[in-house]
């Protein structure tokens, strides 16, 4: 019965997703839309992304972030790139899940990297930021052979964030920690 957004024609473009996993409760959704879930308001934000569904095929469905209103309003990125209008689109949050890395040695258009997750940092504004979608997924033997591109974007975010964005408190965390963030009150 967990409830699952996703973007709108995703269920489309994976074959046997909804199949598979009937014991979900599946709503596609689009940028601007919301959806009360329990006791919070989750709202769709556009994200700067390839909407290609690989490697199920060509299809495509829009990449989004999401803002959950609860007692606090956090933004989660999803894959993105930096874009003109994010701050505007994220609206006023008060912690930002932002992505600093990837799977490979080169991060291409439509995803940030440790500078421009700290420049999209600056532009949102929260009180507090948390790097994400780093150090976990990898070529197996990657780390081996290149180990500053798999653990090195956590801590490039922290530096890049110092001098841009001064104010947010970043809490870069290891494997298993957890924090509470200053909220707005």
């Amino acid at each position: 019965g967990t409830r699952v957004l996703l973007p709108r024609g995703a269920a489309r473009s994976v074959p046997g997703l909804t199949r598979r996993l009937s014991h979900l409760r599946f709503t596609e959704v689009g940028p601007g839309e919301e959806v009360p879930v329990g006791d919070v308001v989750v709202r769709v934000v556009r994200a700067l992304h390839d909407g290609r569904r690989l490697p199920m095929g060509p299809q495509h469905s829009p990449a989004l972030g999401y803002v959950v209103h609860g007692e606090a309003r956090t933004y989660f990125a999803g894959d993105t790139g930096l874009f003109d209008s994010m701050a505007a689109e994220v609206g006023d949050v008060d912690v930002a899940l932002l992505p600093v890395g990837g799977w490979g040695p080169y991060l291409g258009h439509g995803h940030l990297d440790a500078g421009r997750a700290a420049e999209a940092l600056a532009r949102i504004a929260p009180r507090s930021a948390i790097p994400v979608h780093y150090g976990t997924y990898w070529p197996i033997g990657m780390d081996a052979v290149r180990p500053h591109e798999f653990h090195a974007p956590g801590h490039e975010f922290v530096r890049h964030a110092a001098r841009l964005a001064p104010k947010v408190a970043v809490h870069r965390l290891a494997h298993g920690e957890s924090v509470l963030p200053e909220v707005s009150g």
